[in-house]
């Protein structure tokens, strides 16, 4: 049933962008509103206060940040090749602030090399209540070195979020 609504989440995110016409390669998602990156709140034009895309890049682990809920979450793609070991860390609308949710697992799907992985909660200093701002997963094919794209998929007090990212070499971290 959960391999069923991340398959629901994924077709009708591929089914929006296609229909919005998205071309930009970087980072989108999907939230109950059904919102792109293009409108979760901030101007994507280099400048003050807007960001572009590509400030997405790096996030405060040094991995891909997506949206998660039009910019109230942000979730950050890491992966450790030698352990085959996804990390995603749930981040607040800064991109920077750890924020514990109420989850014991998200939902990881990687399309090249196609693969399903659960990421279980991991809690870390900080975290509170039985609540998780780190989850992790393993699987094979992560041992893989190469830039991954994918979607995660968590429910954060009831409501399914989805974010859509793209990884992209930077100075110090190419694959």
């Amino acid at each position: 049933m959960k391999f069923t609504k991340a398959i629901f989440a994924l077709v009708a995110t591929v089914t929006f962008i296609s229909f919005t016409g998205c071309k930009q390669e970087s980072v989108t998602s999907t939230s109950p509103n059904t919102t792109t990156a293009n409108d979760h709140g901030h101007d994507h034009a280099d400048g003050e206060g807007g960001h572009s895309h590509a400030a997405h890049g790096a996030g405060p682990h040094d991995g891909t940040v997506a949206d998660w809920g039009g910019g109230k979450f942000h979730v950050e793609f890491t992966v450790d090749h030698d352990k085959q070991q996804a990390t995603v860390y749930i981040l607040g609308a800064d991109q920077k602030t750890a924020v514990s949710i109420d989850a014991e697992e998200i939902e990881l799907s990687i399309t090249n090399p196609e693969m399903q992985v659960v990421l279980k909660a991991d809690s870390q200093e900080g975290d509170t209540d039985g609540k998780a701002s780190r989850f992790v997963g393993t699987h094979q094919k992560l041992g893989v070195v190469q830039e991954y794209a994918g979607t995660l998929t968590g429910v954060v007090d009831g409501t399914p979020y989805t974010g859509e990212f793209a990884e992209q070499a930077h100075v110090g971290h190419e694959h």
